[in-house]
């Protein structure tokens, strides 16, 4: 009998065993712009920062197999739709990841919700994702609207930035920055003298541009992104906007774009950023392994990426399961720390908290090479940088 015992125990503990070390099988699907306006902070670049992230994680060494693949959105939200159905119907796709354009981010959270797999955004930007449209599967990793109105706007408002005029795309991220960068410069004694939409994505600006050069508002505000905030943001400069006196503000500006811009013509922006390649040590070499593979710095989109699947492996080893309801209260249950973002947490509405920074575009004779693009302006702490959980209106915070 105790030998009989001694095998049944020794049979349970070997089957304990190896269903506790048994491999996890993950998939990414990286979901984002890979030919359009969206493209250069997106695109390839959260491909590989994905990839980067499985590799320095060495998930292989801790049972968790990782496939990655990708698709094009397009920046349209039915085919953003069409490729999520498809991922996860089909295709076994457990996590979909980056998804800029907000009115896609907006489509895709509601399918993963509908499926019950996990999204983390990094590209979208509108703060409808943890307000009115917060999910339970959603995590929102980067930035959003709130973030960058509360960065950028207050910052000029209270510099004597007082009145305001909007150049705005014309969908759900341009909305809902107008939106709550109107909020900040009322609350801050200022006014908004007007605002004009734009198609998204566009390419001539002038008669928008000409509106605002007529409203005399002392802050034309772009509340648009990548491609179009670089076209905008150009014309203005053709048009003598600031020659003229008035103030360019990007409301989301990237290390691309004013890459792309250069500092002649970028020099003074304001903006808000959750990442900046040259912020520290550790930031400067995660960069420059990311540039060895692009051939451009990051931005912080692609780092998002990078971020948000450690975090997400990290809950998968400490679960040794990837059922989604478990991962996505362990993600939350668990403080976030990486070399990129720095300590921080996600909270019960799904917004990543984590601190942000004030930068000023440098002028052309301040900067030190290619990329020396910024100076640090401010830090805003990580309890100060994104909307209180209480005023979001998302159903899942009690």
């Amino acid at each position: 009998m105790k030998k009989t015992g001694f095998l049944i125990a020794s049979l349970a503990a070997t089957l304990f065993a190896s269903t506790a070390f048994a491999d996890v099988a993950v998939k990414l699907g990286v979901l984002n712009d890979r030919s359009g306006v969206y493209s250069d902070l997106a695109g390839e670049g959260s491909v590989v920062a994905a990839q980067m992230a499985v590799e320095d994680y060495k998930a292989a060494d801790k049972g968790i197999t990782v496939e990655i693949i990708s698709a094009d959105h397009q920046n349209k939200p039915d085919i953003a739709s069409n490729i999520a159905r498809q991922w996860y119907d089909q295709d076994g796709v457990d996590v979909i990841l980056d998804v800029p354009t907000s009115s896609a981010a907006l489509a895709v959270a509601e399918i993963t919700r509908e499926k019950n797999k996990v999204f983390m955004n990094s590209g979208g930007g509108t703060s409808d994702l943890t307000g009115k449209a917060c999910s339970p599967n959603t995590i929102h990793w980067t930035y959003d609207s709130w973030q960058l109105a509360h960065g950028t706007a207050s910052a000029i408002v209270a510099n004597g930035g007082k009145s305001w005029f909007f150049v705005t795309a014309d969908y759900a991220f341009g909305q809902a920055m107008e939106r709550d960068a109107s909020e900040v410069v009322k609350e801050g004694g200022g006014e908004v003298l007007g605002s004009v939409r734009h198609p998204f994505p566009g390419t001539d600006f002038s008669s928008y541009l000409l509106q605002a050069q007529s409203s005399g508002a002392q802050v034309v505000a772009f509340a648009n992104a990548g491609g179009d905030t670089v076209n905008s943001v150009k014309q203005a400069s053709e048009f003598g906007l600031a020659q003229s006196g008035q103030q360019l503000a990007g409301l989301l500006v990237f290390v691309n774009d004013v890459h792309s811009l250069g500092l002649q013509t970028a020099q003074g922006l304001m903006l808000t950023e959750s990442f900046y390649w040259d912020l520290n040590d550790e930031t400067r070499a995660w960069s420059a392994r990311f540039e060895e593979k692009m051939k451009k710095k990051p931005s912080m989109v692609q780092a998002g990426v990078y971020a948000s699947v450690l975090h997400y492996l990290k809950a998968v080893e400490a679960l040794g399961d990837k059922d989604p309801t478990k991962v996505l209260a362990k993600m939350k249950e668990m403080p976030t720390d990486d070399i990129l973002f720095g300590k921080g947490m996600i909270r019960a509405d799904g917004r990543k908290i984590h601190q942000s920074y004030l930068f000023k575009v440098k002028k052309p004779e301040e900067s030190k090479g290619e990329w020396d693009l910024y100076d640090l302006v401010s830090t805003i702490p990580a309890e100060q940088s994104f909307r209180p959980l209480d005023q979001g209106g998302c159903s899942l915070v009690k």
